[in-house]
C-alpha cells in the first residue's frame, strides 16, 4: 500500500526531496499538537479508586503538558454521561465497561437519555468487586444469604450497581422470585461511599463494592472491621446465571486494595477512559501516546495506575467488545499494538453501536411524535423501547 502510493506520487513528477519534505512537515505538525489548555476528567466519587487514581496522573499531565487539568468527582453515573455526552463539559470520562453497556443499550435510567456514540482512548484499570459485610456478621458464604432476612444496599446512582444487586446476585444464588421478595430487603442509598458504609452502620447487611476504593480502607478500620463473601471461580453455574445480567464482568481471585478482600474470590470490571466518538483524533492519539510513554513517571502514584500500562490493556482488548477511538488505534499501530483481527471485531464493535443508537433515537422520536413521557418508568414507553431494539446483539465480553 505505501510503496504503490510512492510510486503514484513520484510518476506525477514529484521528487523525492519533495515527498521526504512533506513528511517531515506532517511529522512536525504532529510534535507541535498542545493539549487543550483545560483537561476536565470526570470520575466517580472521591472516596472511589477511580478518582484517587486519575489524581496520581493528573498532575503529572499537568507538569509534562502544560495542560489545567481538572478531576471532577461526578458519583451519579447517569449524571456523568450527560457532561460528557451532552453538556461537553468533560472531556473524559472513567467509566466502567458495564456502564457503558447501559449508556448504549439504554437500561435503566439511561433508557430516556439521548444516545451518543462513545470510544476507548484508553484502560483504566480492572478493577475487583464483591460483596462485603461487617466482621461480625454471621455471613460467612454467599449461599448464607439465602437465609432468613437480609437486608442489602442498593445504590440508586448506578444501574448496573442496582443490576447487581437485585438482579445478578439472586441469580448467582438461584434464588427465585418470590424468594427474593420472602429474603431480601433493599437498602436505598444515594452514592457508592453511602452503599459500602451501609455495613459498617448496621443499616444493611451485605453491600457490593471494590475493595480499591479508599471508603473500604475506612470501613476496614472501624470497629469489627469487615469480611468478603468469596464467590467460587469454579462454581461455573453460579457465575453463568451471574453474567446473564452483569454481561461485562470476570470472575477472578482479587489481588489489589484492602487486605481482607486479598485472595478472596470475587469478579472485575474494567474501567476505561472514554470520550464521545466524534473527539478530535490528533486529541485521542496524543493522549494514547502520552499516557503510553510517561506511564513510568506515574505508575507508583496509585496502585490502580500500574492497571494503565499498555500490557495490560493489550490483554483487554482480546476481550472487549467496545469500539476504540481511531486516534488511539492510530498510536496502537504505530508501537505494533494493534493487528488486522483487531479492526475487524473493532468495526463489528462500531456497527452494533450505530444500531442501537439508530434504534433508540427512533424509539424516542416516536414517543415524542405520540407525545408520551419517555422514563424507564414508563410501561408504554419502554414498550416502544423494546420494539425498536428487539432482536439487536447485547454487548458482552468476548470469552
Amino acid at each position: 500500500m505505501k510503496t504503490t502510493f510512492l510510486k503514484g506520487i513520484l510518476s506525477s513528477g514529484i521528487s523525492i526531496a519533495a515527498v521526504l519534505a512533506i513528511s517531515s512537515a506532517s511529522l512536525a505538525n504532529a510534535a507541535e499538537y498542545k493539549m487543550p489548555r483545560l483537561l476536565a476528567i470526570g470520575t466517580s466519587g472521591t472516596s472511589s479508586g477511580s478518582f484517587a487514581s486519575t489524581n496520581g496522573w493528573g498532575p503529572v499531565f499537568q507538569k509534562e503538558t502544560g495542560s489545567n487539568v481538572r478531576i471532577v468527582p461526578v458519583d451519579n453515573e447517569a449524571q456523568r454521561y450527560r457532561r460528557l455526552t451532552d453538556r461537553r463539559d468533560l472531556s473524559i470520562s472513567s467509566v466502567s465497561s458495564a456502564e457503558m453497556r447501559f449508556q448504549i443499550e439504554g437500561i435503566g435510567a439511561y433508557a430516556s437519555m439521548q444516545p451518543v456514540a462513545q470510544r476507548v482512548i484508553w484502560h483504566h484499570n480492572d478493577t475487583p468487586w464483591g460483596f462485603v459485610v461487617a466482621g461480625s456478621s454471621n455471613l460467612h458464604t454467599m449461599d448464607d444469604l439465602k437465609k432468613g432476612k437480609i437486608s442489602v444496599a442498593q445504590g440508586e446512582f448506578s444501574p448496573p450497581m442496582v443490576v447487581a444487586v437485585t438482579k445478578a446476585l439472586p441469580a448467582y444464588l438461584d434464588m427465585t422470585d418470590e424468594e427474593v421478595s420472602e429474603r431480601f430487603s433493599y437498602v436505598s442509598a444515594s452514592s457508592y461511599a453511602q452503599s459500602c458504609r451501609s455495613v459498617v452502620e448496621g443499616r444493611a447487611d451485605v453491600a457490593y463494592c471494590a475493595p480499591t476504593s479508599s471508603i473500604l480502607s475506612e470501613m476496614e478500620g472501624a470497629p469489627g472491621g469487615i469480611r468478603w463473601l468469596p464467590m467460587d471461580r469454579d462454581n461455573k453455574e453460579a457465575w453463568d446465571r451471574f453474567l446473564e445480567h452483569r454481561t461485562m464482568v470476570v470472575p477472578t481471585t482479587i489481588n489489589l486494595g484492602v487486605s481482607t478482600a486479598r485472595g478472596v474470590d470475587g469478579l472485575a470490571s474494567n474501567f476505561l477512559y472514554a470520550v464521545p466518538a466524534d473527539a478530535d483524533e490528533e486529541f485521542a492519539y496524543n493522549m494514547a501516546k502520552w499516557l503510553h510513554q510517561s506511564f513510568d513517571k506515574y505508575k507508583n502514584t496509585h496502585p490502580l495506575s500500574s492497571r494503565m500500562d499498555l500490557a495490560v490493556f493489550r490483554e483487554y482488548l482480546d476481550r472487549s467488545p467496545l469500539p476504540v477511538h481511531e486516534g488511539t488505534i492510530r498510536y496502537l499501530k504505530e508501537v505494533g499494538a494493534w493487528t488486522a483481527e483487531d479492526d475487524q471485531w473493532n468495526q463489528a464493535a462500531i456497527e452494533k453501536m450505530d444500531l442501537w443508537n439508530k434504534a433508540r433515537q427512533a424509539a424516542l422520536d416516536e414517543a415524542r411524535e405520540r407525545r408520551i413521557p419517555a422514563s424507564h418508568n414508563n410501561e408504554e414507553f419502554m414498550a416502544i423501547m423494546n420494539e425498536h431494539t428487539k432482536g439487536l446483539e447485547h454487548f458482552r465480553t468476548r470469552l
